[in-house]
């Protein structure tokens, strides 16, 4: 499937998941073992805020192709219905934009750009902490 047929939304439906698997993969791989650990350090990655931060870093440093912007924005753009009670609209629809963005390339089977963008991310947090 290419993702040009697809919505913003539809990109992002995918992208949360396919981001919050390699979020939940990479932390077992790296030993992480307990439910309750596993969950907190992965809301470091899959919560709306930290995803509209990782874009917003990335943005800021020129990380992203043409291409990828243009789906940031169809995902970010597309209507969502509604926002979740714990963030605010510009953040989710930034997170949503990110999430559209993961999806693309998912479907697009661009496993190397997918890890660049999960290695950026990680030096991110891992500086941050």
């Amino acid at each position: 499937m290419n993702p040009n047929d697809c919505s913003g939304r539809t990109l992002a439906f995918l992208g949360d998941a396919v981001w919050s698997l390699l979020v939940r993969s990479t932390l077992i791989e790296e030993g992480s073992n307990k439910g309750k650990k596993l969950q907190s350090l992965s809301i470091a990655y899959v919560s709306a805020k930290a995803q509209a931060s990782f874009y917003e870093t990335l943005h800021a440093e020129g990380f992203f192709t043409e291409e990828e912007e243009a789906v940031f924005h169809r995902g970010r753009n597309s209507g969502s219905g509604s926002v979740p009670h714990n963030t605010d609209v510009q953040t989710y629809r930034l997170s949503t934009g990110f999430e559209a963005l993961i999806g693309a390339l998912y479907m697009q089977k661009n496993e190397r750009r997918l890890a660049e963008i999960w290695e950026k991310v990680r030096s991110i947090q891992e500086a941050g902490s």
